[in-house]
C-alpha cells in the first residue's frame, strides 16, 4: 500500500493553529528539504496490520523498535534493531504470542536494553473482565533470539487494571520499572468512555515501581505515588544525577498535573508537580507526558486543558528536575490532541504531536533552542488517513544528529507503521 506522504509540499493554509501562529509547511515526502530540515522516508520492517510502536536507542548505539501485530486471533510482539545506514540487521523477531495480550492504543509495550546487553520486553494480558491486565515481563541474553519465561511483574492477584509502564537501566544487569496499578480498585469494569465520563472505581490508582535482575528476580518494590490519574501514560529518561520518572497526577479533587519524580539508584525523590496548572477534570484523558534528558537538562511535554483551553506545553529543567522554569504553550486550541513525545539534544529540543480538525488528523514536529527561549523550526510531517486514537501515540528519538519519528496510521481499515528521518 502506497504511504500517505507524497511528493508535494504545501505552503497554503493548513489546520487553524488556535495560536495565532502561520500554517506550518506540510513535508510529503519522498526525501525533501524544507525550513532548513531534510526529510526522508524511513523504511520500517513490520508488516501489515502492525501498530503501538516503541522507538528507544540502545546504549550499543542501535535502535530498538517493536509493535504488535495481529496474526490470525492473535497479537505478536515484535522487534528489529537499526543499526544506521538504511540497515535493518535482521527481520522482525518474535518476542511473545498469545490471544490475550492486549493491543491497546494508549497503552504501548515496551523494549530497553540494559548495559551488559540484555534486551528487555514488556506487554499486557487481559486477567479478567474489561480493562483487567497484568504486566508482563520477559528478557534476553542473545540478542533476541530466545526469551526467557515471562514473570508477572504485578503481584497483586487482583483482577484491577495495572499497566503504562516505563522502563530505565537500574544496573548494569537490573532493569528498573514503573507502573500503574490498580490493587487497590475496586473493579475494572468501565470502558474508555467511562473515564472520560468520570466513572471511577471506588480506589484510587497508585504508581509503583520495581527492579529485576538478569534472572527476572525482583526487588526494591514499593509505592511511589498513592492516587494518579487512572490511565495517562508515565515516561521516564537519564539524566546525569539518575532516572527522571513523567507521569499525571491526581488530587483527591481531580487536580490532573504532570509529576516528576527522580531516582537516584538507591531511591525516589518526593514527587512534584512540574507546572501548577490547575487542571480539573472528573475523567482520565488518556493522554500522558514524556521526557528526555541530556546530562542535568531535562525537557517535559504535556497536554493540559486547564480554563477548557487545550495547549501542549513544554518546560526545561537545568537541575535534572530538581527545578522548572515556567513552560512555553507549544500549541493551543481544539484542534490540538497531545500524545506528544520529545527528544533532546546538544542543539535543539525536538517536540512531535497530534493534530485533528474537520480537514483530518496531522503529525507535527517543532525545534526549539535547547533552553526553548526561540522556535527554530515548525513542520506537518505527515497527514494521516486515521482519525481519533486508533492512531495512538507518535516516537521519536535522536541519533548522531539525526531524528527518527516512527507513527502509527489507518490504512484500508488496519493499522500500518510509517517512518522518517530528519536531519537539521
Amino acid at each position: 500500500m502506497k504511504t500517505t506522504l507524497t511528493i508535494a509540499i504545501l505552503f497554503g493554509a493548513l489546520l487553524a493553529t488556535g495560536c495565532g501562529r502561520d500554517a506550518a509547511p506540510v513535508v510529503e515526502a519522498t526525501s525533501t528539504q524544507v525550513q532548513g530540515l531534510k526529510i526522508a522516508p524511513w523504511p520500517l520492517p513490520a508488516q501489515e496490520a502492525a501498530g503501538q510502536p516503541d522507538l528507544v536507542v540502545a546504549p550499543d548505539g542501535r535502535l530498538l523498535l517493536s509493535w504488535i501485530r495481529r496474526i490470525g486471533g492473535r497479537h505478536a510482539l515484535q522487534y528489529a534493531a537499526y543499526a544506521g545506514a538504511g540497515r535493518w540487521e535482521s527481520a522482525p523477531k518474535t518476542i511473545a504470542v498469545g490471544t490475550t495480550m492486549v493491543a491497546n492504543w494508549a497503552d504501548t509495550p515496551h523494549i530497553a536494553m540494559t548495559d551488559d546487553g540484555a534486551l528487555w520486553a514488556h506487554w499486557l494480558q487481559s486477567s479478567g473482565t474489561g480493562h483487567a491486565g497484568d504486566v508482563w515481563l520477559t528478557t534476553s541474553r542473545d540478542d533476541g533470539m530466545h526469551w526467557a519465561p515471562p514473570v508477572r511483574v504485578n503481584d497483586d492477584n487482583t483482577a484491577t487494571e495495572h499497566g503504562f509502564v516505563s522502563l530505565w537501566p537500574l544496573r548494569q544487569d537490573t532493569l528498573g520499572i514503573a507502573w500503574l496499578d490498580g490493587r487497590n480498585m475496586a473493579t475494572t469494569t468501565h470502558a474508555d468512555d467511562a473515564h472520560a465520563k468520570g466513572e471511577h472505581d471506588t480506589g484510587a490508582m497508585t504508581l509503583r515501581s520495581a527492579g529485576f535482575d538478569a534472572y527476572l528476580r525482583r526487588s526494591d518494590e514499593g509505592e511511589l505515588d498513592a492516587m494518579t490519574c487512572e490511565c495517562c501514560g508515565t515516561d521516564i529518561a537519564m539524566t546525569g544525577r539518575g532516572a527522571l520518572l513523567v507521569y499525571r497526577d491526581r488530587s483527591p479533587d481531580d487536580i490532573r498535573d504532570i509529576y516528576i519524580a527522580r531516582h537516584d539508584g538507591s531511591r525516589w525523590n518526593t514527587p512534584k508537580a512540574v507546572h501548577a496548572d490547575g487542571w480539573k477534570m472528573g475523567g482520565c484523558p488518556l493522554n500522558g507526558p514524556a521526557v528526555d534528558a541530556r546530562g542535568d537538562a531535562a525537557i517535559v511535554a504535556w497536554y493540559t486543558a486547564a480554563g477548557d483551553a487545550p495547549t501542549l506545553k513544554l518546560a526545561r529543567s537545568a537541575d535534572a528536575g530538581d527545578t522548572f522554569a515556567a513552560p512555553v504553550s507549544l500549541d493551543t486550541g481544539a484542534p490540538v490532541q497531545g500524545r506528544v513525545d520529545v527528544a533532546l539534544d546538544a542543539d535543539a529540543a525536538w517536540v512531535v504531536w497530534l493534530r485533528e480538525d474537520g480537514g483530518g488528523q496531522v503529525l507535527q514536529l517543532a525545534r526549539y533552542a535547547p533552553d526553548l527561549s526561540r522556535e527554530l523550526q515548525r513542520v506537518v510531517v505527515a497527514k494521516l488517513q486515521g482519525r481519533g486514537r486508533a492512531t495512538g501515540f507518535p516516537q521519536l528519538v535522536l541519533r548522531n544528529g539525526t531524528a527518527y519519528v516512527v507513527w502509527t496510521d489507518l490504512i484500508d481499515g488496519g493499522p500500518q507503521l510509517r517512518g522518517v528521518t530528519i536531519t537539521p
